[in-house]
């Protein structure tokens, strides 16, 4: 039904219907199943989502000890101070480090796109379920919606850090929630594209140099700011700033950018913070090698 962002927006909006609607009856035309199934499926991941945050929320920690905790920190940091960017924000990030801590701890959590980056869209989501009151179809539908443009990337450029840098992992994925957050919140179509144009704009050249070649450092942080990311660009789309580079246009500067990064910058674990001497001996303390 669609190929690019422009062609999913003018659907939804020549049909009236939001883009989660789009990508929906998508799946059910693709796959051939009826609309009941494809939205039990959809839920079945939004409770690995809830499952993985409640319990990161309890406190995890990885194998290696060089992430966990910090998304208990950060809650405990909201009940005893005033955050400087808000509860709302700082939840967000939380939640978000959290689905990560998770990850890295070998515990369950939904690739959105992919591992590494499983924490922005669960981290927004249940982040502005507290403000906007969804109903559990609408919490459903936020997923479609992130879908869809995940979609469009997964199509048009890559999502793994391997082909293209973090920008193809968190820059896809803090621009998937930040779509989604404007369809939740009553935005326009074309203001979700805005948004989702907005926030990879600003992930675009992020490198993926994880440290020992473990997801961990520092793909958990930089979910947080991949979920920082997305809520404040979705605010900016819903009052009205636009994109003046084209969401597809954007997406295409990604896949060039990502073309043409060095492959010590790409997921293998040999340039970026993963070259740093502190980088180098965590890898050597990890593994026990010579590096």
């Amino acid at each position: 039904m669609f190929r690019t962002v422009a062609e999913l927006v003018e659907i939804a909006e020549r049909e009236n219907i939001l883009l989660s609607e789009v990508m929906i009856r998508q799946e059910m035309e693709v796959k051939e199943r009826a609309r009941e199934d494809v939205l039990s499926d959809m839920e079945k991941n939004l409770i690995v989502m809830e499952n993985a945050i409640e319990d990161s929320l309890k406190g995890v920690e990885s194998v290696t000890g060089l992430t966990g905790g910090d998304a208990v920190r950060i809650q405990t940091y909201m009940k005893e101070k005033t955050p400087l960017s808000g509860p709302l924000m700082m939840d967000a990030v939380s939640k978000a480090m959290g689905t990560n801590e998770v990850n890295a701890a070998m515990g369950t959590i939904c690739a959105t796109p992919t591992a590494g980056s499983a924490g922005c869209v669960p981290g927004t989501l249940f982040a502005v379920k507290n403000q906007l009151k969804p109903s559990r179809e609408q919490m459903i539908r936020y997923l479609f919606t992130a879908g869809a443009f995940g979609f469009v990337v997964a199509n048009n450029a890559f999502i793994s850090g391997a082909a293209g840098g973090c920008q193809a992992e968190v820059g896809s994925a803090g621009a998937m929630a930040s779509a989604a957050i404007v369809e939740m919140a009553g935005g326009t179509p074309q203001q979700s594209a805005e948004a989702f144009a907005i926030t990879l704009k600003n992930m675009l050249g992020l490198v993926c140099d994880p440290v020992a070649g473990l997801v961990e450092v520092p793909c958990v942080k930089r979910n947080a700011a991949g979920a920082s990311l997305a809520i404040v660009s979705a605010d900016m789309a819903l009052a009205g700033v636009t994109s003046r580079i084209p969401c597809d246009e954007v997406i295409g500067a990604m896949y060039r950018i990502g073309k043409t990064m060095p492959s010590a910058l790409r997921e293998t674990g040999e340039g970026g913070l993963a070259d740093t001497p502190t980088g180098r001996m965590l890898k050597e303390k990890i593994f026990g090698l010579s590096v």
